[in-house]
């Protein structure tokens, strides 16, 4: 799992950070377009946050059914 938590963590920040250049663009240049790709962005960070809290929920759940006693 660790390695997971690594995987996504990394897609998560260049993502966020993807996100953030955007929207620096957009508030430097006023272009709608980078408003749209920066909400883009936030949305993919959302979901892979999402992603990995349910992994680690079902994966709890799953491991405590497994080795139940």
């Amino acid at each position: 799992m660790t390695i997971f938590r690594w995987i996504v963590g990394v897609l998560t920040l260049l993502v966020a950070a993807g996100g953030l250049l955007s929207f620096v663009v957009f508030i430097a240049s006023g272009t709608d377009e980078w408003l749209d790709l920066a909400r883009r962005f936030r949305r993919w960070m959302f979901a892979a946050v999402l992603f990995w809290f349910n992994v680690e929920v079902w994966g709890s759940v799953l491991g405590s059914l497994i080795h139940w006693r």
